[in-house]
Parts: structure tokens; C-alpha cells; sequence
């Protein structure tokens, strides 16, 4: 092991309606699916709104209820209770407990075709809604969006008819069912909705073999903590009927308003709320001046992934970047085949341009649902470790910031780059398990502003999510505050520039991850139970080469607002000169 001022070395290990109403939208989900071909999930276009309901849509709420007797008797005769919520019919649809739903903190994930299956997606939503208390739940607002993957459409449609199924009073929606992540905990935090839904499995590849996936978040629009989905799971081994509103699909292509006599679904543009957020946090004139400048020049890759609805309202149409410097910012329902990950490996187009002869001054990608980010910088790359370090470092280019730094936070596998930072800035530190959660525990209770993951995750208290639009703006500003004083045809400050200057004051924190992906889950954690013996038998003081052990444990945390304890948040070996190995499972 090398020994740089400190050497951070992360490991990671990766294994592997009625009837009618609920059967239909499940076929109507496999017949339109009959080509694996990417198809185009149109950009957000706002249209004229318009709450009037359809005539046909009238005709067939007055057909229920000259029917409402009639049907009650033929479906308490099928062994289907049918009663009414907020004047919608709902019939109780059987179904039975499906193994394999623990939710996690980001929420349930699974190949596609698994969400496919009859009742899967609908007992999860189910179990999530009975979670809820019923008191919370009944007449509130929820939010509903996604990353544009395959089969999202159709999730939505079953969503809907479960949500005015269970009381829930207005749904908001993203355009073609499309939010970016840190969108919709910012449509959920300025509608004041309970919670939101989220169809995503982030930056894993999507199509009907591959990956889906579905989160709840919560009121501050942060991941469901954890007393909540323990709670889910503990109702998917129990789970008897969905509670399936009969009414039909929602129209989800147009911005504008649909009710259901007392539930009612609002389409929303899914740029909207999510943009006036952003320009609340930055200087848009600001970072104006500086693409507007000849010699600048950038290269956006939104990876075919939800970020390509973001990409042209806002650095294009907001910021006046050409829209050649987009890439790949068309989202399409399998990512174009690739992964969504925006790291080196597979953002390479983006990498082969920025490593490349006449390389544009800066670069940026976003990952599938758009929390994550890259950044790069004319033949130079920033580990997300030293971006959110030298970002804070920054804050001052950053306007959300002029009231100061409240405190910084890393998750524990991140390298200690940012520790050096809050040191010198005399702010308080926080070291956490992975996990956003816990960054919004200490947002909320007003001691957080910045922090990071070292999975390409960089974010503020803006929103309680990591968010790579953010992420990139932030960088934007930062370049352009450098530059701000910077002559016309003067040589520009560049990201390389950025950090040669933080490295110089705070150090350099040497940071390499190895990732292990598709590993046999039984000879991964006998891995990792091997790692365990070696640690037991590695007091502080054990010698490893040049090396002297200061601590080997398995991570735990316990939150300073709640009190809470997180335990085996991952293996660790600290050295005494404040060298580090990490090994973690997902």
C-alpha cells in the first residue's frame, strides 16, 4: 500500500381496481411490451391545464353508481367486498403474502419482470399504505414519479388505483410518470405532500430483464426510516387484499388535473418545482457569464437516464449552454442498453471525450434516477471523496451558503478529504453509516449543510436526497466565481486548477474503491466472515507490514438527534498514521 499523506482504501461487495382493474393493467404491461427496444420518454412539455372531466369519464362514475347495489351483491357473491372511499369504488382484491419484499432503505429492488408478476408491485404498495397510520394517511397528498425505466407507465397506473384505493386524497404525479430523485423530495418538501413514491433502482441498468425497483419517502421528503420499512415488510408476509380504486388509467402524458369525484391526480411538469429550488441555491447569472464565454466549453452525459429531461431546461434553456454539449440527454427505458453509473467505467463515452485531444474545460454525467454524479475536468478526474471536500471548501461561490457552513458529514467508507476541511473551517463533523437517512436526521435538526458518499453522491440540505443536477451546478458556480475576474481571452481557472489549490492547503487524501459486482452471495459473506476472523485477531497495535493497526472493528453509529444505533455498517482496518481499508456488502 502506498503511503500518501493518507491512504483511504474502499472495497466494495456487491452479490448478486378491481380484478379486472389490477389483471389488466399487469396484461397491458406485457402486451405492450412485446419489443425489448429502447423507446423515447418524451422531455416535459407544459400543456394547457384543464380539471374538467372527461364526458366519458362521467358517464362511467354515474354507471357505478346506478350500479353500486347490484355490484356489492355479485362481488360479496366472488368473495370481493366492494365499499366506497371518498365516493370512488374500491374492490378488496385477494392475494396472498409473496416472499422476498424486505425494503431497505432504498426501498425494494428486483428484475423487472419479478415487479411483473401478478400482485407483486401491488402487495408492496399495499403493505406500505396498511403501514401508514391510517389516521396520516387517509385525505393526504402523496407524490409520484420515477427515473423513466421500463415499465414505469404501467407501475404508475396500479400506484394510482391502490393510492385512491386506500383514502389517499391528491396524487401528484411527474410528467410521463418521470422525477428525477432529489425532484421529487423537492416537490414533496414545497407541496408539503405526506410522502412520495419513487420508481427507480438508481443507477443499475434497466428493460425487462433487467432491474426495477420502488421507495417510499417520507414528509421532509427523505428516505423512509427505518421504523417504517420494517413496517412494510412486517405487512408483506401478512397482506390479504389490495384495496383497488375502479376507475380507469390516467392520462399521465399531459400536465393538467383528473378527478375521481374526491380523489384526484395532478399531473405535474417535472422540471418545474425542482428548477425554482435550484435557483434559489445558485447564481444562475452567475454561471450565465461563464458559458457565454468562448473559451468555455462543457460536455453534459445524462446516460439516456432521467437527467435528460433535466438537462436542456436547465443548462441549455436556463444557462444558455448549446445543446451540443449534451449527451446521450434523450431517456430512454433500458438507459440505451448501458448502465447508468456515472463512473469511469461506464460514463466512458463522456471519459474518452474529456481524456481526449481538444477535451472540453469541464464535464459532468448524472446516474439513472439523477442523485449521482462525475465530475471531470480537462484530462483530470475529482473522486467523489474531493468533490464534496473541495466544494465545501467553496461554499462561498455558492449563494445558498451565505449564511455559513451549519456542519459537514461523509459516510464512513468516504475518504477523510472532507474531515480536513470542516477541521480547518471550524465546523462541526460527522461520520455516518451509508445511507442519506442519516445525513437527513442532521439536517433536519439544522447541524448539516454538505456532504457526500463516496459512491458518486454529493448533496446539501436544499433537498434530502444526494443530487447530481446539484452536484454539477455547484462546480459550475464554483468555476464561474474563479473566473468571475478573469479577463475576456484570459486563461481560465480550471478544475484542475480548483484542485491542485485545495490539495495544496488541506492535503490529499489518496482514495481507490474496487467494486465486485454479480458475487454468489454465499462466497461473498464468506468473505467478508473471513475478514471478521482477521480482525479478531487485530488489537490496536498489531503490525500489518509497515503498517500499525489503531483500530479493526465493524462500523456502528449512533445518531446524535434520535439516539438510534446502526450496527455492521461495514468492516474496517484504521492505521495509525489515518490510513483505512474498507470492506462492505450492499
Amino acid at each position: 500500500v502506498a503511503r500518501p499523506s493518507v491512504h483511504e482504501n474502499s472495497g466494495a461487495m456487491h452479490s448478486a381496481t378491481a380484478t379486472r382493474s389490477l389483471r389488466t393493467a399487469q396484461a397491458g404491461a406485457v402486451a405492450s411490451r412485446t419489443q425489448a427496444s429502447a423507446s423515447h420518454v418524451a422531455r416535459a412539455v407544459p400543456v394547457a391545464r384543464s380539471a374538467a372531466m372527461p364526458a366519458n369519464m362521467r358517464q362511467l362514475r354515474n354507471n357505478e353508481k346506478l350500479s353500486a347495489a347490484v355490484s356489492r351483491t355479485a362481488t360479496r357473491a366472488s368473495a370481493r367486498q366492494a365499499l366506497s372511499v371518498n365516493a370512488v369504488t374500491v374492490t378488496e382484491v385477494p392475494t396472498k403474502p409473496i416472499d422476498g419484499q424486505k425494503t431497505g432503505t432504498s426501498g425494494l429492488r428486483k428484475k423487472t419482470n419479478v415487479f411483473m408478476g401478478e400482485n407483486y408491485l401491488g402487495n408492496w404498495v399495499q403493505s406500505l399504505f396498511s403501514a401508514l397510520p391510517e389516521s396520516e394517511l387517509k385525505g393526504s397528498t402523496m407524490v409520484l414519479g420515477g427515473d423513466g425505466r421500463y415499465f414505469n407507465k404501467e407501475a404508475a397506473q396500479i400506484i394510482l388505483k391502490l393510492a385512491a384505493g386506500n383514502g389517499i386524497k391528491k396524487m401528484y404525479v411527474g410528467q410521463h410518470a418521470i422525477l428525477a430523485t432529489p425532484a421529487a423530495s423537492a416537490v414533496i418538501r414545497k407541496r408539503k405532500a405526506y410522502g412520495g413514491l419513487i420508481m427507480s433502482a438508481s443507477h443499475n441498468p434497466g428493460g425487462p430483464t433487467e432491474d426495477w425497483g420502488i421507495k417510499f419517502n417520507y414528509t421532509g421528503g427523505e428516505p423512509a426510516p427505518e421504523k417504517i420499512t420494517d413496517e412494510i415488510f412486517g405487512y408483506t408476509q401478512k397482506v390479504e387484499a389490495l384495496k383497488m380504486a375502479d376507475i380507469p388509467d390516467v392520462d399521465l402524458s399531459k400536465v393538467g388535473v383528473t378527478k375521481f369525484d374526491d380523489f384526484e391526480v395532478e399531473v405535474i411538469d417535472c422540471v418545474a418545482d425542482y428548477l425554482e429550488l435550484l435557483k434559489e441555491c445558485f447564481d444562475f447569472d452567475m454561471i450565465k457569464s461563464l458559458l457565454a464565454r468562448p473559451e468555455f466549453t462543457m460536455k453534459f452525459d445524462a446516460l439516456h437516464a432521467v437527467t435528460g429531461a433535466y438537462a436542456k431546461p436547465i443548462f441549455c434553456n436556463e444557462l444558455g449552454a448549446p445543446e451540443s454539449a449534451m449527451s446521450n440527454d434523450t431517456p430512454l427505458e433500458d438507459f440505451g442498453g448501458g448502465h447508468p453509473d456515472p463512473n469511469l467505467t461506464y460514463a466512458k463515452e463522456l471519459v474518452a471525450t474529456m481524456f481526449g485531444e481538444a477535451a472540453p474545460v469541464f464535464g459532468a454525467a448524472s446516474d439513472g434516477d439523477g442523485d449521482r454524479n462525475m465530475i471531470l475536468g480537462n484530462n483530470f478526474f475529482i473522486t467523489p471523496s474531493d468533490s464534496v471536500a473541495m466544494i465545501a471548501s467553496n461554499a462561498e461561490a455558492i449563494p445558498y451558503f451565505k449564511g455559513g457552513i451549519k456542519g459537514l458529514a461523509r459516510s464512513m467508507p468516504t475518504s477523510a478529504a472532507l474531515d480536513r476541511v470542516a477541521e480547518k473551517m471550524g465546523v462541526p463533523f460527522f461520520e455516518t453509516p451509508t445511507g442519506w437517512k442519516f445525513f437527513g436526521n442532521l439536517m433536519d435538526a439544522g447541524k448539516l449543510s454538505i456532504c457526500g458518499e463516496e459512491s458518486f453522491g454529493t448533496g446539501a440540505d436544499h433537498v434530502r436526497e444526494k443530487d447530481g443536477i446539484w452536484a454539477v451546478l455547484a462546480w459550475l458556480s464554483i468555476l464561474a466565481y474563479k473566473n468571475k475576474d478573469v479577463p475576456a481571452g484570459g486563461k481560465l481557472v480550471t478544475v484542475e486548477d480548483i484542485a491542485m489549490d485545495h490539495w495544496k492547503t488541506f492535503g490529499r487524501n489518496f482514495f481507490s474503491r474496487y467494486d465486485y459486482e454479480g458475487c454468489e452471495s454465499d462466497k461473498a459473506e464468506a468473505m467478508m466472515d473471513h475478514i471478521r476472523e482477521v480482525q479478531a485477531k487485530s488489537p490496536a497495535g498489531t503490525k500489518m507490514g509497515d503498517y500499525e493497526v489503531a483500530i479493526a472493528d465493524d462500523f456502528k453509529y449512533t445518531d446524535p438527534i434520535d439516539g438510534s444505533v446502526a450496527k455492521g455498517q461495514g468492516l474496517r482496518f484504521v492505521f495509525t498514521d489515518g490510513s483505512r481499508i474498507i470492506s462492505a456488502s450492499p
